[in-house]
Order: C-alpha cells, then structure tokens, then sequence
C-alpha cells in the first residue's frame, strides 16, 4: 500500500496538481521551493510554500502542510480515501468521456420532442436555464456509436457505467443533469420519462451539493431533495437553491454546508403522506444544528414538493418558511406565520 501511494504521488507531482488547478507560485528565496497565495484559506500576502523536491507543501499563515494527498483532504473536504479515489480520477480521467455524453445528451434534448415535453410537464420551460443547468436527453440506443466514434473503447463505456454489462445504454428514455463538482462533471443524473425505475447515477461518487459553485456565495440557502425542484425554484429566481440529490447529505455535502458558519440552510422536502419526507428534514435538521448552522423547515402544502408547488399554479411569493427554531423544540405555527413569504433570499 505505502508503495501505491508514493507511486501516485510520483506520478502527479504536487507542483504539477497545483498549477493544473491554477495555483501560482514564483521561486521563493530559498532555492528549488515556490511561494504563493494558500488557496486553504483567504490569503492577502504570499504564505504557502512548495517544495518540489520533497513533494511538500507548508502554509505559514494557517499552518496547514503534507503531501499531495493531505492538500486534497483538505481543500476538497474530502476523507484519506476519498481523497485516493480523487487522485485516481485525476490520472484516468472519466470527466472528458461524461462531458461529451453530456454535450451528446445536450443535442439529443432538442432532436427528439419527447425530452422537451417532459420538461414542460414538470413545469421547467426557460430555454437559458436549460442551457444553464446542461439538461440533456437519452434516447437510448445511439450514444454508444457516438462515443466509440469519438475514440472511447467499449470497455471504458463498461467501465465507467454509461454501458450495462448485457450491451444496453445505462441511460434510456431519460432526461440527464449532469453532476458537476469543481468544473468538472462526477455524475450524470437521469430522470425516467417512463415507467421505468425513476432515478438512476452512474456507479461512482455523485460529487458534492448540486451547483455548488453558484450557490456556495449566498449566506442562506435553500436544500431540496430533487433536481426538478431546484429547476422550478431557479425558474421562479431562487438562485440559492442547491439538492443532495436525496436527502442523505455526504461527508463533502456537509462540509461544504459548513463553509459559512453564519449559514443559514432552509430545508424544503417533501410533504409526504407517509411523513418519509418530514421525518428526514427533522433527521438532517438535527444534523445541521450540531455542526453549528441556523437551519429552518420550509412549510409546504400537505402531499407537495416544491416542484409540484409551482405545477400547481404557486408563485414565488407563495413559497413560505415554517420558521421552527434551531434548538430543536419545535412549536406548531399559526396558518398567520405560515402565510410569511420568503420572496427571494438576497447574498449577505
């Protein structure tokens, strides 16, 4: 195993890793190191130091060093093995193989009508925001040809999962969200226009909260569960709405929640008849207020999400906040406070 690291470590020099994610260094006065701003934390003046030789990094204003491994822990929020996978990643790229089945994805939404109208029937039908968020149908069947013509094997297609193992392309009737994380994309997110199962990733990481890098500026934000209802709520110019993509939050997930800690987080789940929806926004709620952020449950009509909120003909001054405390003693609002709109949330 320590022979494996030091292999990787070899193989994607820290200098290398840095500079390919656009750190700049000038040769400091001691020779063979580099100094430059700490991208770990805000830095006003040259603080972090490369050694190339040693395969070292060492930051004077917040103490933070290592080795390739520890600055991607660190700055990706990522665990040691987490970490290892990352770095993997980095030396047999699947990004450039997801963002042409993405571009592909992309053309295929405005070739075949059905994509569209799926759309339109879940109440998304801003072209700019489409484009924005990279929405994309599968139509199954052609995407394969596609890509082995652009070079890739059909063991790569295997390999990373856009290729079921019986010939068939993983993605099929579907409209597809690509998963984004740091400019590159980790995941490709289908969602069935059928009877088939609904949801369906890839077999890998799905990456960090959607549109993180959009949403990351604002000091209050908005969780959903599904990217339907980050769609409608973008649509309706609630930017700050990021998903998890479900409603379990990852290590990174959180962490990234945990980047402001005056952060306040509106959880909007589903109204489930079942209470399944309720119950995990109280779960996370309790989460969330144990790493220290200011968390609120928005209160939505009984049997709605957001996304079939606004099918239902809600504007967004009728999307309201059920403004339970953080403490964790809940108290039953009155249908008064319940009528409080949220407007949009504005960047502090």
């Amino acid at each position: 195993m320590g022979e494996d690291l030091e292999q990787l470590k070899q193989r994607i020099p820290l200098l290398t890793y840095l500079q390919r994610h656009h750190w700049s260094g000038r040769p400091a006065a001691v020779r063979s190191e580099f100094v430059g701003l700490c991208p770990l934390h805000e830095d006003t003046r040259p603080s972090f130091y490369v050694n190339p030789r040693k395969n070292l990094f060492y930051c004077h204003g917040c103490g933070q060093g290592g080795d390739l491994i520890r600055f991607v822990q660190l700055s990706q929020h990522l665990s040691f093995g987490q970490s290892l996978a990352y770095l993997q990643e980095e030396l047999a790229p699947s990004a450039r193989l997801l963002e042409h089945t993405a571009t592909f994805y992309q053309m295929e939404l405005h070739r075949y009508p059905e994509g569209i109208q799926y759309l339109a029937q879940r109440g998304v039908h801003d072209a700019a925001l489409m484009e924005e968020l990279g929405i994309g149908y599968a139509r199954g069947g052609n995407m394969r040809l596609h890509l082995q013509q652009l070079g890739y094997s059909l063991e790569r297609l295997l390999e990373v999962g856009l290729i079921r193992p019986q010939g068939q392309d993983a993605f099929c009737r579907r409209v597809i969200f690509p998963c984004r994380q740091q400019n590159r994309i980790v995941n490709l997110y289908g969602r069935s226009i059928g009877d088939a199962f609904p949801h369906r990733l890839l077999p890998r990481s799905k990456g960090g909260l959607f549109a993180w890098q959009s949403v990351c500026q604002f000091r209050n934000v908005i969780l959903v569960e599904g990217l339907f209802d980050l769609a409608v709520l973008w649509q309706a110019g609630f930017r700050n709405t990021t998903c998890a993509i479900g409603t379990h939050l990852t290590p990174t997930q959180l962490a990234q929640l945990c980047q402001n800690p005056d952060r306040c987080v509106y959880i909007a789940f589903d109204q489930d008849e079942n209470q399944a929806g309720q119950n995990a926004a109280d779960s996370l709620l309790q989460v969330l207020d144990k790493a220290g952020l200011k968390i609120r449950l928005v209160g939505l009509p009984a049997g709605h999400d957001p996304n079939s909120y606004f099918l239902a003909g809600a504007s967004a001054q009728d999307f309201v906040c059920d403004s339970r405390p953080c403490s964790g003693v809940y108290f039953n609002p009155s249908s008064a406070a319940r009528q409080l709109a949220i407007t949009r949330f504005d960047s502090e």
